[in-house]
Formats: C-alpha cells, sequence, structure tokens
C-alpha cells in the first residue's frame, strides 16, 4: 500500500496517531492541574516503566494540555552527565520571561528573576557545568547559600508565588529523571514539599525508568505522600488492537484478526513497537485488509530494523564487560534473573560482578524489580542479544 499514507508512527517520543491504553490516566492528571491552579491540595505525577512503553508520549500530552490551559510550563530532558541547577536555571528563566511578556512584569515574576539570577551565581561556584548568564539583580539573602535544598526551596517558592500572581500554576515536566543524582533529587522533593506546605501552584511531573521509585524513596522518605508513582506497561489486548485498528480505518484500511493477534504476540503489547510493526505492515500488504502473512513478514522487517538501531544504539554504549553481563542475562531467558544465576552463568563471585550490575543500572539498561533480581530496562533486549551476540565462556572461565 502507499507508503505516503502509512499513519503509524515508530519513533523516540512520537506521539502515536492513536494514544490508546491512557485515558483514566489523562483524566487523573487533568484533575490534578485543574486542582493545581485552583490552589487546593493536589500530588504531581511520577510516570515509570520500560522503554518503549510511551512514558515520554504521556509526558508531553500532559504539558501540552499544561500549555492549552495557559499555565506556565519548564520542560527539561535529563541528561546522564549534567547537574539538576544546569538543566533547571536556563527552563525556568525561559519560563519566568514568558510570564513577564505582554504587559508589565508584576512583582512577583520580577522577584522570581532576582532569585534566579542568585541562585545562578551561587550554583556556577559549586556545580561548574552551569552556564547562563542573568540580566537581573540577584535577590540578597535568597537562594545564595551554596547549598541546594535551601537555595531550591527558595526558587520554586519564588516561581510559585509568581504563578499564583498570574492566576495560573507552574509546572516541571521533567523526563529521564533517573539521570538525577540522588541529593539532586533529595533537594528537589524538599523544595517540592515546601511549595506544597504553602499551597502553591507549583509541581512536578516527570517520566523515568523502574528504578526510579527507589532512587526517589531514598532521596526523601515522604515522596509518596507528594507524588503519585503511576506504572505505564504495555497494553492489553483490546487496547493494542485500538493503537493500530482506529489509524488504519481513518485511510479506510482494516487488520484482519489474525493479523491482529500475529502482531500483539510478537510486540507483547509495548506502544513503540506496534507502531514499529505497524508502520511495516502498512508497507508490506498489498491491499487491505493486511493479513496474518503480512504481519509475519513485517515483525521479520522491523526486528532487523530494531537490531539496527533500537536495540544497538543501547548495545554499543556498553563496555565489553557489561555487554558480557547483559549476555549472561540473556542466556538465562527472560528474566527477571537472579543475580548469584547471572554470577553462576559468568563464573564468577557475585561481588565481583557487582560493579559492573551497578554501572548497567546506572546507564539505564538494567534494574532490579526486587531484592536480589536484575531485569532489563528494554524490552525485548534479551532476544536481541541472543539474535546477535553469540554466547562464549571466557577463556579464563570468568568474566572478562
Amino acid at each position: 500500500m502507499d507508503p505516503r499514507r502509512n499513519p503509524y508512527a515508530p519513533g523516540a517520543g512520537s506521539a502515536p496517531p492513536e494514544l490508546a491504553g491512557r485515558d483514566e490516566v489523562l483524566e487523573r492528571t487533568s484533575i490534578m492541574l485543574d486542582r493545581l491552579v485552583a490552589r487546593h491540595p493536589t500530588r504531581g505525577f511520577i510516570f515509570y516503566g520500560l522503554r518503549g512503553v510511551g512514558k515520554t508520549v504521556l509526558l508531553q500530552r500532559v504539558l501540552l494540555d499544561a500549555e492549552v490551559s495557559g499555565m506556565a510550563v519548564v520542560e527539561i530532558e535529563a541528561p546522564e552527565d549534567q547537574s539538576l541547577p544546569a538543566m533547571l536555571a536556563p527552563a525556568l528563566r525561559a519560563t519566568l520571561i514568558r510570564m513577564s511578556k505582554g504587559k508589565m512584569a508584576k512583582a512577583m515574576v520580577r522577584r522570581a528573576l532576582g532569585v534566579l539570577a542568585a541562585f545562578v551565581r551561587a550554583a556556577k561556584i559549586k556545580y561548574e557545568d552551569v552556564e547562563i548568564s542573568m540580566d537581573f539583580i540577584g535577590e540578597e539573602g535568597m537562594a545564595d547559600s551554596g547549598d541546594l535544598e535551601l537555595d531550591l526551596g527558595d526558587l520554586l517558592i519564588a516561581v510559585g508565588e509568581a504563578a499564583a500572581e498570574h492566576h495560573t500554576a507552574a509546572v516541571l515536566f521533567i523526563d529521564e529523571l533517573q539521570y538525577v543524582k540522588e541529593k539532586q533529587l533529595a533537594a528537589l522533593t524538599r523544595a517540592l514539599h515546601k511549595t506544597s506546605q504553602r499551597r502553591l501552584p507549583i509541581t512536578l511531573v516527570a517520566a523515568g525508568l523502574p528504578q526510579l521509585l527507589a532512587q526517589m524513596g531514598r532521596a526523601k522518605s515522604y515522596t509518596e505522600r507528594l507524588f503519585e508513582f503511576v506504572e505505564i506497561g504495555p497494553l492489553d489486548e483490546a487496547d493494542g488492537m485500538r493503537a493500530l485498528r482506529v489509524p488504519a480505518a481513518k485511510e479506510q484500511v482494516e487488520f484482519s484478526d489474525d493479523a491482529l493477534r500475529t502482531i500483539l504476540s510478537q510486540t507483547q503489547g509495548y506502544p513503540y513497537f506496534i507502531q514499529e510493526w505497524g508502520k511495516q505492515a502498512w508497507n508490506t500488504a498489498r491491499q487491505s485488509p493486511i493479513s496474518r502473512r503480512d504481519a509475519l513478514t513485517a515483525g521479520t522487517i522491523a526486528l532487523a530494523d530494531l537490531d539496527a538501531s533500537f536495540f544497538r544504539v543501547r548495545f554499543d554504549r556498553l563496555a565489553p564487560a557489561e555487554k558480557r553481563y547483559a549476555r549472561a542475562m540473556a542466556t538465562l531467558g527472560q528474566g527477571p534473573y537472579r543475580t548469584g544465576d547471572i554470577a553462576r552463568v559468568l563464573e564468577e563471585k557475585t561481588t565481583t560482578v557487582g560493579p559492573i550490575r551497578a554501572r548497567l543500572i546506572k546507564k539505564g539498561m538494567v534494574y532490579s524489580p526486587s531484592h536480589g533480581d536484575t531485569a532489563f530496562t528494554v524490552p525485548l533486549f534479551a532476544d536481541f542479544l541472543e539474535r546477535t551476540m553469540p554466547w562464549r565462556p571466557a577463556p579464563d572461565g570468568g568474566a572478562d
């Protein structure tokens, strides 16, 4: 069929043509945003789950809803090697300047810009990666102590007061939150705790990998009272079929039931893979309805594409010892995997390979679903390793 009319959208954070299976959580976030503006007690949202489940898509949808409602949004994607002040300062500056446009800046916006200037000055001394110039005079004695917990609290209070003065709310949207260091995560949590105590209209909506739950629990013991933690998982059969059928129907194309079941079985319901299989099935089929044979051919093509891109880019970030640890996991099946079993496959002591596991967790490749267990954060990654990396015991009988 005509690839120009192909409606499917596989891509990093690309919104699918049909956002299936997320209606309930979107309604909950909508209620939260309305309550935030009205300054009623509420909690922020933390979306967590594996790669490819649509966390970023969901985050972007909530951000769009907030923007349409006239809220002040602060959008950040956390990289692995940057401090929280370095990420937050330029994004907050842009948001506060937008709040001051179109009319004379109100007192609280001017004050917030001054507090931000003081925060940036102090952060540049402590965090050398802060590279932003401020054209505003710093607010004396505010957010300038060099203690991130204290300073970030001052800053977010000032931003919350500016939002309240504009009869709106400010929302921090942070993707890949698991990459924020735990001490800085603790500072952010404490700052939002302060704003919550004052009923200020500012909150956090964030997304991250499953290890984020443990990270935030370690950062501050009261995080569950500040945020709703929402697990984002694969789609069930009905929603998976909806994700495939609705976009095709808009182009007057249908799927056979066998084709739908084949795709959902191969993709295990993961939204990113559903989009990839849908794209390939469309391009493979000669006519409607798309058949099971089309779906099987699409699966072969989709896996080849994923091996060369989605899986490969993550695999190539790993050091040789990390690749070997991951391959040892794959020999044990789909997981989760007991840490001792992985060490046994590697013919090493658990304590010896522990640092490798820690590095893989830090890189966001694996997580610990429960004590003593390890699992991949990337769905179907074990199958990729089985296809592309033959398993060989280390020449010396241990991990290399």
